[in-house]
């Protein structure tokens, strides 16, 4: 795979200057979760690199997303006599997504344990969750599905805006504190999903379609759990702490513009992609809704990890994702019928996508890799015995 320079020199300077700075005071996370990972990271070997932890957490949300796709490829399964996911497949769900959690939280640990903490994991870490949304958020997706009693993809198309905008705000806010304000929401949310996925092999899924009080259904609770969170929690956390730098006079762009630059692709892309769903001739979402979430998380993954490269390095985000052109054409060629198989353009737009995010991210930690002398994936330096 050829290489390229992503990252510019300014922005390498702006890496060698770069503190750590979070804050987490969510009570799950401080006093339950933090003294469990405590725990875990002692029994870890000290050779194992934060890095490879972080990669293998997010390969099991990965593994997740590919099983259900295999059982549940069009989210039917919870309405469909003749399609069924294996109570196993539930439990496997439940055991991977808190081994990814868990792994999320220890490689951190790990780095700092081992000496071993530099820019490029916290951007790996980093970037990986913001990978890491579509994949968690399209698998519990199976559990209600798309029948009677579950949510529309549409539905769950505007439910996954929210999250991904809901982690975009931490880095927003960071791109104007300096610090890294960990969403409450995250903790709950990781808990409660592991929890429901295997209740649901225990149980089966048949036990979420039954209303839990006069019609309220668990579809509308897992819906207005996260629409509520992000509207109540936050956004207003968010706006809060920016709010509180700015009367402190510790804010870095104090210029209301460059202050919410950072919006404009993830909004961009929000349009087009909308557009694309509510103009299609063939209702693509409702004919390839896997493929069309996937396409959406990987490209606004893409831009989120080029806002965290800006906020790490201390430089000004770039107002557009050069993603947003092209997609822009295909589009076009969908909505204008250029290109009457939608879901031939929308596979291939899709590949495009990743291949594109991949290489990206690639390149970037190679480049990263090379300025700081490490490998990415182990504790010793290249040039050393």
């Amino acid at each position: 795979m050829a290489y390229y320079d992503y990252v510019s020199k300014e922005q390498l300077a702006g890496f060698d200057k770069y503190k750590y700075s979070a804050v987490d005071s969510n009570p799950l996370s401080v006093y339950v979760m933090h003294p469990f990972w405590n725990s875990v990271v002692k029994v870890l070997p000290t050779w194992l690199a934060p890095n490879l932890i972080t990669f293998t957490g997010f390969m099991f949300l990965v593994l997740n997303f590919l099983m259900l796709a295999f059982y549940d490829h069009d989210f039917i399964a919870s309405a469909h006599e003749h399609v069924h996911v294996p109570s196993w497949v539930w439990f496997a769900a439940g055991l991977f997504n808190f081994l990814a959690y868990t792994l999320d939280g220890v490689d951190g640990k790990q780095a700092r344990r081992t000496n071993s903490s530099t820019p490029l994991g916290e951007l790996f870490d980093h970037g990986l969750d913001s990978w890491a949304c579509i994949f968690f958020v399209t698998t519990v997706y199976s559990i209600f599905g798309r029948g009677e009693t579950g949510v529309s993809v549409a539905t769950l198309y505007y439910i996954l805006w929210v999250v991904l905008f809901s982690f975009i705000l931490s880095h927003w806010e960071k791109y104007n504190t300096g610090i890294l304000f960990l969403p409450w929401g995250y903790d709950a949310s990781q808990v409660t999903i592991s929890i429901v996925y295997i209740v649901t092999a225990v149980v089966g899924v048949e036990t979420w379609y039954k209303p839990l009080l006069w019609h309220f259904h668990y579809r509308d609770m897992f819906s207005i759990m996260i629409v509520a969170c992000s509207f109540t929690v936050t956004l207003p956390m968010s706006l809060y702490n920016v709010l509180k730098a700015h009367r402190n006079n510790t804010l870095k762009h104090s210029n209301l513009y460059e202050a919410f630059l950072p919006f404009l692709s993830p909004v961009l892309l929000f349009v087009l992609s909308t557009v694309w769903v509510v103009f299609s001739p063939a209702q693509i979402l409702e004919l390839q809704p896997r493929v069309y979430y996937l396409m959406v998380g990987t490209a606004f993954a893409n831009v989120t990890c080029k806002l965290i490269v800006c906020q790490m390095s201390n430089t000004r985000c770039h107002a557009l994702c050069w993603l947003l052109l092209p997609m822009t054409g295909v589009v076009g060629l969908a909505l204008t019928g250029t290109v009457t198989d939608e879901s031939m353009l929308l596979y291939c737009w899709t590949a495009v996508v990743i291949l594109a995010h991949i290489h990206y991210g690639v390149s970037v930690v190679n480049q990263l890799s090379d300025h700081f002398n490490i490998f990415a994936f182990s504790l010793k330096k290249p040039n050393s015995d």
